[in-house]
């Protein structure tokens, strides 16, 4: 009893010691990615890597880190009047969303890449999200919007000039001030109202023309208008003509306040750091952007921008939970031997590798097609019409795919990963907004059918760049031939299998073309091929785990 009680007291049996727990992730380096820096440099922005490695430093570093998860604990706070009972409807933010936001436009991760000249300058801001997306995904939300939105400006020059070179500046200038006394803006959207969704056309937000050329006042409401301490929001509403988009500003150039009401903001299941309103609309004062009753046609330039940062998000949300994953098993131990050298958890892994790949290669050479659409370095039109459908395609497919992925690599961490200050909770909620903004499944599929059906061009497009890789591999070539008969007896009801089935074919053929055979191989044997079961880590034996997981997880150092 002695001897046990002197041991107890030496510490030999202190019951605090932690053994057997991984040490922190951070700092590490969120660009040490080869499937991103090889795509980077295919797509044509070879010249940002020195800036995406730096970026990826610093998005991996404790200070970063630590204002990701600061600023989903310290969630954004309405504040609807002042002190003394004037409306203001500002939303207040913990500094470090500032922070955040300020590294973000700095590094042009907002709307810069308009006003710079550079080929492949769209691919660079791609790539840079995807490694800045390490810290957190909220303050993702207003940089895509305000990216989205020049396209879409243009359509009016005369107020593109003006806001223009604000909103591709690369100052971060918060608060509510007249927007051309600022270094710099951001651009939100109010599309949606309770009573329609995404089914914009039975809005009834109600546009009359004032006496002003251009100028209308807007009167109703919207349902899910997120970051609403932007300077300036792009909105649909019902003028005489019809359904119209136009530019409402926060602030008028004289110094006053617009209405813009905000009753509530939303209390959502993830994407906590960033604001999501219903702002109303009583005599606001806003400017037609576009003509008259074309306000779909008008704004769907933004819905293309932003679909492509949500497959961006979700790629990146991807390989931040595959690093994550990877960190934990690398130092764990369990029943006699790491985690991450059992056979099953390098299953697990190289599953969750080669879906990552995927998505990331996949979301690159979407920006690749959008550079070059964008910049009229597509002569016969083919880069435009594929980044039309492949677009809507990968935001189907790539999006869809990041609940289940994150639930797994969440899983990789055990009870470790249920709890909040993993990080990995955080992740998980994240996951299933990407899938939902900017049109949920259903939307995206029934628009690619409306693209094959009406948009000459689309389907020869994704045939052309499937084409690239025929006689590669057997099981890409068979499931080609697959799709091109479901598209000759496709319905709505099998919009999704159709969809599916063009997502898993156009990521296979990128793989087979451009990621070492052990990557290609087991993408096609798994996804294309069968030989996978309904969960991940089901990677046949063949499959060169080994190969994937080096590729995939090089050791941080």
């Amino acid at each position: 009893m002695v001897s046990i009680l002197a041991q107890e007291q030496s510490g030999q049996y202190a019951t605090h010691d932690v053994t057997n727990q991984p040490p922190p992730l951070a700092p590490y380096d969120a660009a040490q990615d080869t499937a991103l820096l090889e795509g980077l440099r295919r797509e044509g922005a070879g010249w940002a890597e020195e800036d995406v490695r730096r970026l990826g430093l610093r998005a991996g570093s404790v200070q970063a880190q630590e204002w990701g998860e600061q600023a989903n604990r310290h969630e954004p706070e309405l504040r609807t009047h002042d002190r003394y009972g004037h409306r203001v409807d500002e939303v207040e933010f913990h500094p470090s969303w500032h922070h955040l936001m300020r590294v973000a436009v700095g590094e042009g991760l907002a709307a810069a890449p308009w006003a710079d000249e550079r080929p492949g300058a769209h691919v660079a801001r791609t790539a840079g999200g995807m490694v800045w997306g390490h810290t957190e995904a909220g303050h993702g939300c207003p940089t895509s919007m305000t990216y989205a939105a020049v396209p879409v400006l243009r359509r009016q020059p005369e107020l593109a000039k003006v806001y223009e070179p604000l909103l591709t500046s690369r100052e971060y200038d918060p608060g509510l001030r007249v927007p051309t006394e600022k270094r710099g803006l951001l651009a939100g959207m109010g599309m949606t109202e309770k009573q329609g969704g995404s089914d914009v056309r039975t809005n009834t937000t109600t546009a009359w023309p004032t006496a002003e050329p251009g100028v209308y006042t807007l009167r109703g409401h919207k349902w899910f208008t997120s970051a609403p301490m932007c300077d300036v929001f792009l909105v649909l509403a019902q003028a005489p003509g019809g359904l119209s988009c136009f530019l409402v500003p926060r602030v008028l150039p004289d110094g006053s306040r617009n209405t813009f009401r905000i009753q509530r903001l939303k209390d959502k299941l993830g994407n906590r750091s960033n604001a999501s309103s219903e702002p109303e609309f009583d005599g606001t004062v806003a400017w037609l952007v576009g003509p008259e009753g074309r306000g779909v046609k008008t704004i769907i330039e933004m819905v293309n921008c932003t679909r492509l940062d949500c497959v961006m998000s979700s790629a990146t949300l991807m390989r931040k939970t595959l690093v994550e994953a990877g960190h934990h098993v690398r130092h764990r131990s369990a029943f006699g031997a790491r985690l991450v050298d059992q056979p099953l958890m390098r299953n697990v892994l190289a599953d969750l590798a080669l879906e990552s790949e995927a998505a990331t290669t996949l979301t690159l050479r979407l920006a690749g097609a959008a550079d070059r659409a964008v910049r009229g370095a597509d002569a016969d039109g083919t880069e435009t019409a594929f980044r039309r459908i492949a677009t809507a395609v990968g935001k189907y497919w790539v999006t869809k795919r990041g609940p289940a992925f994150t639930a797994e690599a969440l899983e990789c961490l055990g009870g470790n990963g249920y709890v909040e200050d993993s990080g990995m909770p955080r992740h998980y909620r994240e996951a299933p907004l990407l899938s939902i903004w900017e049109g949920s499944g259903n939307v995206n599929a029934l628009d690619v059918l409306r693209a094959l059906s009406r948009e000459q061009g689309t389907a020869d497009a994704l045939f052309a760049e499937l084409a690239s890789a025929r006689g590669a591999d057997a099981r890409l070539d068979a499931a080609v031939v697959r799709l091109k008969d479901m598209l000759t007896s496709g319905s709505e009801a099998g919009a999704r299998r159709l969809v599916e089935q063009m997502a898993l074919a156009l990521q296979a053929s990128l793989l087979v073309r451009h990621a070492p055979a052990a990557v290609a191989d087991a993408f096609c044997a798994t996804r294309l091929g069968g030989d996978w079961g309904h969960a991940f880590g089901t990677l046949p034996d063949t499959a060169d785990v080994d190969g994937i997981l080096e590729r995939a997880l090089p050791a941080q150092g």
